[in-house]
């Protein structure tokens, strides 16, 4: 299984957030400092918003920032917001599945039982655990004029 690249820059985001907790931030500055594309960052913000996970401030002092404290979100909560599906195997999908073996094959409850063992340890995983070495985080982040964004397309 591999999460998709929207969901990976959505938990960036999310750690950043976690890291600026008493400041809204905009989404330039998450972009200058994250090495993310500003249009990448524009469409998570806005589907982590309608979620309920960030709150979004318009205005001159506006920004976005953290819906609730960092120990109350969990890394599950993130990823089932910014993942489409969670379909490992074709089976997984009743209406698109043309497998021969249903029924006598074990596969699709093996991996059932893998992805509820995955989702248990995300669900108990919070956001402030992502970010409790937030100085070394610090120390990570590029200065406000970085370059060479993630998902940016090269010209």
């Amino acid at each position: 299984m591999k999460l998709t690249q929207y969901t990976d820059l959505g938990l960036r985001l999310m750690m950043y957030l976690a890291l600026r907790p008493s400041e809204p931030v905009t989404i330039q500055e998450v972009s200058e400092r994250l090495a993310i594309s500003k249009n990448h960052l524009v469409k998570i913000s806005h589907q982590l918003t309608k979620s309920g996970l960030i709150a979004s401030t318009r205005g001159r002092n506006g920004g976005i920032r953290l819906a609730s404290a960092a120990e109350d979100i969990t890394i599950e909560q993130v990823i089932k917001v910014t993942e489409e599906s969670f379909g490992l195997v074709e089976c997984f999908n009743d209406g698109q599945n043309r497998c021969t073996l249903v029924g006598a094959c074990k596969l699709a409850d093996v991996l059932d039982a893998a992805l509820d063992a995955f989702f248990d340890v995300l669900r108990k995983t919070t956001l402030a655990e992502l970010v409790e070495n937030g100085a070394a985080l610090e120390k990570m982040l590029l200065p406000v004029s970085g370059v060479n964004r993630v998902g940016s397309v090269a010209g």
